[in-house]
């Protein structure tokens, strides 16, 4: 029939958008929605789809986009970063889950050859699925997302191994030879791609910008990335693994950014086909008819592959909270291990009653994925309790021995992201005693050969929190993407440091409210920061002054951050003073040379009449001068510390700058 394709897909999207608004609004992710529409148009439900060949090559496409733009996103420098969770991480998960599998399927009757392929189908996860999930929650750069990463990364390098032993189980192909060949040939695309993002990419790129062609551009962009796919295919590879290397190539180019932008829209496109392609799959029939067999081998699967790949993590050296998060996170079947399925299916090492059955368990896998993400760290925080302290707080083996903290009075800072390392930064400028706690073993071996004060550990744990003397620190700043950790540490802190100020850095102002709860004195959301600087940035380019930029700053900040105070002190968290002193501030003034108030005594009481701020304390040099003498007089370099409203520390920040320079005047300064 003429365009029976087109009809097929706008059958498929029509029902697909319908059925997720409907899953959305009660609350399930969109890919039980695509799962949902595959299954009801697919042949085994409704049957509304002519031709389903066409639908899963479309599918195809949108793995292949996945794997190019998290190629974009990653780079080879991040990936040689974790090589030891590629291959040590990787290698372990996959060796331990098909040997575990393999003596499972003998134990119940299957020979040898089926056991060690269930193995095969079962060791693999959803890259595409995970990789997705993840992004959404913005926690690819997590420490469970890097390790989830660099796990997926090895299996995905296993596919074609895994393809060419399968025959070989069944008693025919070339064996042993043929994967050392294919080996050969991967080695040889790996390499070719090394040197194409040196400098076959960047010449490339660099012709097609010369053009300023937008569609020139992106045409370039799916050339390589569907391309080099092509080329791993021809050898043996998988497209998904070739499209990987195509995005590691262009990762390290500078037109990265705008490829990634320009690719995206199409991946989420095709991402939809191949979920709906995965539910095309199922026969309904199946779940119906066996449920308990069904039921029972997604428990053996969940079980397996989450004790398997806790293990994993443990034994490289993750702390236990992020092992478990990864862990459950890899829980479910990938979409390879249906290729494999194909292959199985060919050579007699599945019969189709169970490749349905199998089906039927992996697409309930798949399902309760984003179920196992959610509810991951509170089980994880759980589990984590229970195993002894070496193991929970992960092992430092690459780092040597950690020292206890000896300090006193210091910032502990938890998480070394872009926040945590300029904070360091600024309070090792300023001689402020600090330490760092980091849960990425390398990123602190190679700070701390730089100099930096960071230790290695889950600060949700006591015993790292106690390792970095949390009972005897004055600050503790908690700057990680992960929100539940986040809020664990916060609780773990206060609950060891009563009189500890909790300052935290979070997403969104709908993160604050259980933080305080908690016990933080502050909450820093970066959607309110972020939206100061952007009408800052806005008003500067309509050259607006840059003193009515600030007024404009300042009555924003004081209006909404007197609303996250409130939440504060509703709370009772605050310490020491803090807690008297509701709707004042204290703050920190340096006299400058030519200030109105240098050279002023304070029996005059210009500070006061002026401003109507409280004079507190005088720092001139190493003197530290308390509540001092009227007959004290300010002189240049003099840090005074100041009560008031904000408001009144405003109108006092005026007098200890030095006066403008008035040209008009004869001695250049304000009359």
């Amino acid at each position: 029939m003429e365009h029976s394709f087109l009809i097929d897909l706008e059958i498929l999207l029509g029902l697909a958008v319908v059925t997720v608004v409907i899953l959305r609004r009660l609350r399930f992710p969109s890919i039980i929605g695509f799962l949902a529409t595959g299954i009801m148009a697919g042949p085994y439900g409704l049957g509304l789809i002519g031709n389903a060949r066409q639908v899963e090559q479309m599918a195809e496409i949108g793995v292949v986009l996945l794997l190019f733009t998290i190629g974009i996103e990653f780079s080879l420098k991040e990936l040689m970063r974790i090589r030891h969770l590629v291959f040590w991480g990787g290698g372990l998960q996959v060796a331990l889950t098909i040997g575990i599998v393999t003596l499972l399927g003998v134990a119940v009757g299957f020979p040898s050859p089926q056991a060690v392929f269930f193995g095969f189908l079962v060791a693999l996860s959803s890259t595409a699925i995970l990789m997705k999930l993840l992004m959404d929650a913005g926690e690819l750069d997590a420490p469970h997302g890097k390790a989830a990463l660099g796990i997926l990364i090895f299996q995905d390098l296993c596919v074609v191994p895994l393809m060419l032993f399968t025959p070989f189980l069944a008693g025919a192909g070339d064996g042993v030879r043929g994967i050392v060949a294919v080996a050969l040939k991967a080695a040889a695309v790996v390499l070719m791609a090394h040197f194409g993002a040196r400098f076959a990419v960047p010449w490339l790129f660099t012709q097609v910008v010369k053009s300023r062609s937008r569609e020139l551009f992106i045409l370039a962009i799916i050339f390589v990335g569907f391309g080099t796919a092509w080329v791993t295919a021809q050898v043996g590879l998988s497209l998904a693994l070739g499209a990987f290397i195509a995005g590691l190539a262009i990762s390290g180019s500078e037109y990265s950014h705008q490829a990634l932008g320009d690719i995206i829209p199409f991946r989420d496109a095709f991402m939809s086909l191949f979920f709906i392609s995965v539910g095309m799959l199922l026969d309904p029939a199946t779940l119906i008819e066996r449920p308990l067999l069904v039921g029972s081998l997604v428990l053996v699967i969940l079980l397996v592959k989450g004790v398997v790949t806790a293990g994993t993590g443990l034994a490289v050296g993750l702390p236990a909270r992020i092992a478990v998060v990864a862990s459950l996170a890899l829980a479910q079947i990938g979409e390879f291990s249906f290729v494999l399925c194909q292959t199985g299916l060919q050579h007699g090492l599945l019969t189709p009653a169970f490749y349905q059955v199998f089906l039927a368990a992996s697409v309930v896998t798949m399902a309760l994925t984003p179920a196992c993400l959610a509810v991951a760290p509170s089980v994880a925080g759980t589990l984590a309790a229970l195993v002894p302290a070496p193991l929970a707080r992960g092992r430092g083996a690459l780092l040597g021995e950690e020292e206890r903290v000896a300090l006193a009075g210091h910032v502990v800072i938890v998480g070394f992201g872009v926040n945590g390392r300029n904070l360091s930064r600024v309070l090792a400028h300023q001689a402020i005693p600090h330490v760092v706690i980091e849960t990425n073993a390398l990123t602190v071996n190679a700070e701390r050969k730089k100099g930096v004060p960071i230790m290695f550990g889950d600060a949700s744990r006591p015993e790292v929190l106690a390792h970095a003397g949390i009972e005897r620190a004055r600050i503790a700043v908690v700057a990680i993407s992960d929100a539940a950790a986040t809020r664990r540490i916060v609780a773990q802190a206060r609950q060891m440091g009563p009189t500890l100020q909790i300052i935290v850095r979070t997403r969104y102002v709908a993160e604050m409210e259980p933080l305080y709860k908690l016990g933080a004195n502050e909450v820093i959301p970066e959607e309110f920061e972020t939206s100061i600087e952007i009408f800052t940035r806005v008003l500067r380019t309509y050259l607006v002054p840059y003193d009515r930029i600030e007024q404009c700053t300042a009555e924003i900040r004081r209006g909404s951050y007197e609303i996250f105070r409130a939440m504060s002190r509703r709370h009772s968290h605050a310490v020491g003073i803090a807690g008297f002193l509701s709707g004042a501030e204290i703050g920190t003034f340096r006299v400058k040379r030519g200030a109105p108030i240098e050279g002023e005594s304070l029996s005059r009481g210009t500070l006061r009449s002026r401003s109507g701020a409280t004079l507190l304390v005088i720092k001139r040099g190493e003197e530290v001068v308390p509540n001092p003498d009227p007959v004290w007089e300010l002189r240049e370099g003099d840090v005074v510390l100041l009560l008031g409203t904000p408001d009144q520390l405003a109108a006092a920040a005026s007098l200890f700058e030095a006066r403008r320079r008035n040209p008009h005047h004869p001695e250049g300064a304000h009359p």
